[in-house]
């Protein structure tokens, strides 16, 4: 129900422009062509507008979905909003070229001039966001730049249609246009200083850098002068260490410690890139920042769950290391089934506090490294469906499954659960790479 909710809300938010310029039908109007390339503008600028309050973190809105199922659904609305924009102006330019003017920047009308500008913007927005690794585009700086251009876009596609729009043609119209305007501001201003001046008002401190198997590290983080936040084991958070909030320096990375120790949390990190790599070299006592929790991936969200099945590769385990510590504090005795897979036994995180917790909890835990020496007696090669009929029972559709890691292994999971007759609704991933 909260789920249908807030898309309705999302179709309102979009259909809003729409009904303003339409309503109601205007006497001599210019044909049913140019209409639809209006409206297909109009689309186009809301979704735009729209796209931050995806981005916004509300954790009400977010909460039915998680946020990672947010973060794609705003990527990919992106290639609708960019068509809906794109067929707007090839429609206006079919019906009417001399009213949409010529392509020269120096001989066309400024508005018509402005409003190609930002669907160039919107274009490179899109291509640098769907294909930044293979560009070869750090992180931080795609960040920084991403910011700045959806903001110029946005700021230039409302003042194309403020200029440009012929159904504006009313003081009503024009004030809650204008509103409707400011609105979209007031969430760039929420998003780049609100958010970051109150996350700056609640520091964290590092305690203690770990190092772990796998070229890995936990840190385990502080709060300085309050008293934190609560959390439910599997969620995850946006952190930065050394930086400013304002300096979109901050990356999303689980939570790996447990809200029944509380104190501090703990993140554990593989060195994938620069930021990561550093986080190895923080000394305690730097002080970080830490935007969370968001995520709807926890056992807590399945109370009465016969039991869980975690599906975890690599550094794919903190959200799941989360969940099994709190489990073990709260003397949970459900059947839980744990598939670990990784390369090397060497790179295995956590394997000792595994068999520990194997001790405290109900846990069948199956490792499954992909090169084993000639000693490994367990499982080989990649997670497939034979290795999971081999260890989960009969009674296997009642249970919930959680999966996280490379995205190649979350769909070899999905496809052999399906196959397992496992409802889809009792499967649950972790997006492993928001961006």
């Amino acid at each position: 129900m909260q789920a249908t909710l807030w898309l309705a809300v999302y179709l309102s938010l979009v259909m809003v422009p729409l009904v303003l310029a339409h309503w109601p039908p205007q006497a001599g109007a210019a044909g049913f062509g140019w209409d639809f390339a209006m409206a297909l503008g109009y689309a186009g600028v809301a979704m735009m507008g729209v796209q931050f309050v995806l981005t916004a973190r509300f954790k009400r809105a977010c909460a039915p979905f998680g946020i990672d199922v947010i973060y794609f659904f705003h990527r990919y609305l992106a290639l609708v909003m960019l068509v809906l924009i794109a067929l707007h102006t090839l429609i206006a330019t079919g019906l009417d070229p001399g009213a949409v003017g010529l392509l020269d920047p120096r001989h066309a009308v400024p508005a018509i001039s402005i409003g190609r500008l930002a669907l160039l913007l919107i274009a490179v927005l899109l291509i640098s966001s769907l294909w930044r690794k293979r560009i070869g585009i750090d992180y931080d700086r795609w960040r920084r730049v991403h910011a700045v251009l959806a903001i110029l876009a946005l700021l230039l596609a409302v003042g194309h249609v403020d200029m440009a729009a012929r159904m504006l043609n009313s003081p009503g119209k024009r004030l809650a246009w204008t509103l409707l305007s400011l609105a979209w501001l007031g969430l760039i201003v929420h998003v780049r200083l609100i958010r970051p001046w109150r996350l700056r008002r609640r520091p964290f401190r590092v305690r203690a850098v770990q190092a772990e198997h796998g070229r890995s590290v936990s840190l385990q983080l502080e709060p300085v002068g309050h008293a934190g936040f609560d959390y439910q084991p599997g969620q995850f958070a946006w952190l930065s260490v050394g930086d400013s909030p304002f300096a979109l320096r901050e990356h999303p990375f689980s939570l790996a410690s447990s809200p029944t120790r509380p104190g501090s949390i703990t993140f554990t990190i593989k060195a994938l890139g620069d930021f990561s790599t550093a986080i190895a070299g923080c000394k305690p006592g730097t002080v970080a920042y830490v935007d969370g929790p968001y995520g709807a991936f926890s056992c807590d969200r399945y109370p009465k769950a016969a039991g869980f099945v975690f599906i975890a590769g690599g550094v794919g385990i903190a959200p799941i290391i989360s969940m099994l510590r709190a489990l073990a504090d709260r003397n949970d005795s459900r059947p839980l089934w744990l598939f670990y897979g990784n390369r090397l036994w060497q790179h295995t995180l956590f394997r000792k506090e595994l068999q520990t917790l194997g001790e405290r909890l109900n846990l069948h835990l199956v490792h499954i490294l992909g090169e084993p020496d000639a000693n490994w007696r367990g499982e080989r090669g990649l997670l497939r469906l034979e290795i999971l009929l081999r260890h989960l029972p009969d009674q296997r559709a009642d249970l919930h499954y959680f999966f996280c890691g490379p995205q190649p292994m979350i769909g070899v999971a999905e496809r052999a659960l399906k196959a397992l007759a496992v409802p889809l609704r009792h499967m649950h991933s972790e997006i492993f790479d928001l961006a």
